[in-house]
């Protein structure tokens, strides 16, 4: 989703102003699109607009705060719409909310626009948002994004409980109290999780989550618009009055269990745009494709993380094969030959397209390729206990990660003198399950595309103690006292200039440890049809599907 570089706000504490100036423009990308509704040329939309686009079959049912994957993702935020949306650059957009106000960084209040309504035709109001959040935080549900809520008052990580800190004034007005400074609370209201629910999804929540009413752009297209495991079809919902109105008539988005497959399918013009290109097709896809191409940065961190339950990556053995192995991998080499410069090598564990996010980090040498250091640390580890087995990198085998998983595989091989190979886990859903159930037994790809732009949601989410246990998306259980506090005193401040020094005192603590592996920066791959017009992606990879036409 994005243009050739991209500037996004960081996480300085947001004013009253600066999120009201945003919601009222109607057209904050800048660029002169016609009228929701109408064709391409100002005509009538004769009803058959479809867009058709690529997919995966959510891993959980359709609940906001249970996805927190971008096949289920993609779905959601065409069905839903937040307080609040980020543009193409990441900047936020007021949606349902007429303002956020941030009095502190522990309290706010929301005032909601009135007559918005979900496609069922009843009103959004502050109980939608204040039912749904509590549901989303209950410790029962075992929701996988139920951490979203951990910095509002009442929460617990341990048992059921109200958040408290959820308080209705009126009918369009409710007030939240954090229960520690979050500067950043406001920009992350547009992430899915804080969706609001109709009424009807709190009567039968497991089965209004296979057929979702949402307040978005889009709804589902009927009774058996969702076949599993093979697409989703949505259509324009006009009861929607955002910022994000549709100018097409729906989308067709079809679960490829191939990226190649996709691919194939946009040339032969059976498809209208893609986000992702096949490994396959890096060195040709741009001259395939013309002024049709789309490389751009992204928001999207890529990794591999080795649990510490895994013999021989506890302590302090595994710390110093942690770092052997980052040092070990030619990064530069891979993104050239492997992604065709469609990758740059991470020198942390956020991205460039963060603007605030820290630089010059103590420690950030472990992710540089030095093959004689390498080997030191890992005889190092040795002396502790002598290493045995395979060390192997899990990952689904319906994607195109095996290049890269095959060549890091030999790097270790070649580099260290071990047996290295690549786990392939038949689906994304499979692979996910061993991930998230804990059962998969070699170290596994993991990556992030960001909820929302901050630096934070790079961090917190993922090697918080909080987000760890199944609770998040801390997949490797990595915790760390230290850590967590670095993070929390980051997140307190209201200066951003001390908060970016919490920051970077909190990635130098995770270079050292290596709960993860960061490998580079994804820039998105993908392209469109002819005919296909007004594509543009956004800052987090995804294409801004309701200003496409054709």
């Amino acid at each position: 989703m994005k243009r050739t570089k991209i500037a996004v706000s960081g996480i300085a504490l947001l004013s009253v102003a600066a999120l009201t100036l945003a919601g009222c423009s109607s057209n904050d990308a800048g660029t002169d699109t016609p009228s929701s509704g109408s064709s391409a040329d100002g005509g009538a939309s004769t009803g058959d607009m479809i867009i058709k686009t690529n997919g995966s079959e959510p891993q959980n049912t359709l609940i906001p705060a249970n996805t927190n994957e971008v096949g289920g993702g993609k779905i959601l935020d065409s069905l839903f719409a937040g307080l609040e949306y980020y543009d193409a650059d990441g900047k936020p957009v007021l949606d349902m909310a007429q303002e956020i106000k941030q009095d502190d960084a522990q309290n706010l209040t929301v005032t909601l626009k009135k007559g918005q309504k979900f496609s069922d035709g009843t009103e959004v109001k502050a109980d939608n948002f204040i039912k749904a959040w509590n549901d989303g935080a209950k410790f029962s549900n075992g929701y996988t994004s139920s951490y979203f809520f951990e910095d509002i008052e009442g929460y617990d990580g341990t048992a059921d409980s109200e958040l408290t800190g959820l308080v209705k004034v009126d009918d369009y007005t409710f007030t939240i109290k954090l229960n520690k400074p979050a500067s950043d609370f406001a920009l992350r209201l547009g992430y899915s999780a804080f969706y609001p629910l109709p009424d009807v999804a709190f009567e039968d929540m497991a089965k209004f989550a296979e057929a979702p009413i949402g307040n978005g752009p889009y709804k589902l297209a009927g009774d058996d618009a969702w076949q599993h495991d093979v697409s989703i079809s949505l259509v324009k919902n006009d009861t929607y009055e955002g910022g994000r109105a549709a100018k097409n008539d729906g989308l067709d988005i079809v679960f490829y269990q191939t990226a190649d497959a996709a691919y194939s399918d946009l040339l032969g013009g059976n498809v209208d745009v893609i986000d992702q290109i096949p490994g396959s097709s890096f060195a040709t896809f741009e001259s395939e494709l013309g002024d049709r191409a789309v490389n751009q940065p992204a928001a999207v961190f890529q990794s591999f993380t080795i649990p510490s339950r895994l013999e021989h990556f506890s302590g302090e053995e595994g710390k110093l094969r942690r770092a052997a192995i980052s040092m070990a991998i030619d990064r530069a080499e891979i993104t050239k030959t492997i992604f065709n410069g469609t990758r740059t090598p991470a020198d942390d564990f956020t991205s460039p397209v963060i603007a605030d996010r820290p630089t010059d980090l103590a420690g950030a040498d472990v992710l540089e390729f030095n093959a004689t250091k390498a080997k030191e640390l890992w005889a190092q580890a040795d002396a502790i206990s002598p290493w045995s087995g395979t060390f192997q990198i899990g990952y689904n085998g319906d994607s195109s990660h095996g290049e890269w998983v095959d060549a890091v595989s030999n790097q270790l091989k070649n580099n260290l003198g071990i047996e290295a190979s690549g786990n392939a886990v038949p689906t994304f859903a499979d692979f996910r399950k061993q991930v998230t159930d804990r059962s998969i037994q070699t170290a596994f790809r993991t990556g992030w595309q960001a909820d929302y732009p901050g630096v934070y949601n790079f961090l917190g989410p993922l090697y918080s103690s909080s987000a760890a246990d199944g609770k998040g998306s801390n997949d490797g259980d990595y915790k760390s006292p230290e850590f967590d506090a670095a993070l929390t005193a980051a997140i307190s401040e209201t200066d951003a200039a001390k908060t970016k020094d919490g920051f970077k005192k909190a990635e130098e603590i995770l270079l050292a440890d290596l709960p993860a592996i960061p490998l580079w920066y994804s820039n998105v791959t993908g392209g469109y049809a002819d005919g296909v017009e007004n594509v543009q992606f956004g800052w987090n990879s995804v294409p801004l599907f309701y200003e496409i036409t054709k």
